[in-house]
């Protein structure tokens, strides 16, 4: 019988390797909301750069409020869990995080070393 402890860590780890498995799953992936407007400036930014992300919109997949939860402790307390932007199947972060690595010219390079682009 496995305890309530033992259940929890599995159900823990169950929804970080599911939140792994679909951040890696393309070379760019954004976890996003229905009407969230920072994640179309994510989205849009990623189109405008000639990337096609794999968008997953959380209050449309099943698993959506598990996946939440792990998003939210990726991210921290002080920002919001969407939008998500993981490239390459590594976490970058939010809007914020994205920006500035696109201000900062490290984007580009970025995109380029997952294969997201080929320019």
């Amino acid at each position: 019988m496995i305890s309530n402890g033992a259940a929890e860590v599995d159900a823990s780890r169950w929804r970080y390797e599911m939140v792994s498995q679909l951040g890696s799953c393309n070379r760019v992936v954004v976890f996003s909301a229905s009407g969230c407007p920072m994640c179309t400036v994510a989205e849009h930014l990623l189109f405008s750069l000639g990337v096609g992300p794999t968008i997953v919109v959380l209050d449309r997949h099943v698993e959506g409020l598990a996946i939440r939860e792990v998003l939210r402790e990726l991210a921290g307390e002080q920002q919001p869990e969407v939008p998500a932007v993981f490239i390459g199947g590594k976490f970058v972060g939010g809007v914020e995080a994205l920006m500035a690595c696109h201000i900062n010219g490290n984007l580009v390079p970025l995109l380029k070393h997952s294969g997201a682009l080929w320019l």
